[in-house]
């Protein structure tokens, strides 16, 4: 299982993904589940997936162009004209790679499915957020939905749903996001540490900052065991129910 999360707000773009995937209960890895591409002073593009981890290192295998002759090979997201046109080559990536593995073709619940999150800014445009979906079509956040989720959503997702706003810092985003993965965290053994944080600050065109966070953190450490003692404290003061 995998969580992902990218967050818009006006200061830029946020991305917070786990790094677990499994087979079974015997079978667990740790596979980087954040890519990067950047060409300072023009673009920068990052890419999250979830689902089948064959699939989505062949989608980033195709998108390196590692297809192609040694020297023949670049980066295709580097190229396009936009975020939204990286976008349509994402989603025809994905589609081809699961026509080629699903040996009946490809299918809504097919096992080689997966999912990915896109988000970055290209100069001459806004900074933008897709999710990007298996059967390679997608959508683009708007102010009604700032954020988007793949993998194990339902653990994390009512902080940001509660707490978010659009004009946050970058420090109160990465907060937030700790939260909504330490929920996640404690509720599903599937998604486990290390996390991958990238910060991009609207109309830089580098990346900013690009941290991994593992279990002896300091920060994850204190905003865990906060929001565990503010979670009891809350409770703690909420009335007891009327017993007559």
């Amino acid at each position: 299982m995998t969580y992902c999360v990218g967050l818009k707000i006006d200061r830029g773009l946020v991305f917070m993904s786990d790094t677990r995937t499994n087979a079974g209960i015997d079978s667990i890895s740790t596979f980087r589940k954040m890519h990067v591409w950047e060409k300072p002073g023009e673009r920068v593009v990052v890419l999250m997936s979830a689902g089948n981890l064959a699939t989505t290192q062949n989608v980033i295998s195709l998108l390196n162009g590692r297809a192609k002759p040694l020297e023949q090979r670049s980066a295709a997201v580097l190229d396009t004209p936009s975020m939204y046109q990286t976008a349509r080559l994402i989603g025809e990536t994905v589609r081809e790679v699961i026509r080629d593995s699903a040996p009946t073709g490809q299918r809504a619940d097919s096992y080689f499915n997966a999912s990915f999150i896109l988000g970055g800014q290209i100069r001459g445009s806004v900074p933008r957020l897709f999710m990007i979906y298996p059967e390679g079509n997608f959508i683009e956040s708007t102010d009604d939905t700032p954020f988007f989720q793949v993998g194990e959503t339902k653990y994390g997702k009512p902080i940001i749903v509660r707490t978010y706003d659009r004009e946050m810092s970058f420090a109160e985003s990465v907060k937030l996001l700790m939260v909504s993965f330490d929920s996640t965290l404690k509720s599903n053994l599937s998604v486990g540490l290390p996390l991958d944080l990238l910060y991009y600050g609207k109309d830089e065109f580098r990346v900013g900052v690009q941290r991994r966070i593992a279990q002896d953190d300091p920060y994850y450490r204190t905003v865990s065991e906060g929001w565990s003692d503010a979670l009891k404290n809350a409770f703690k003061s909420l009335p007891d129910f009327p017993e007559a």
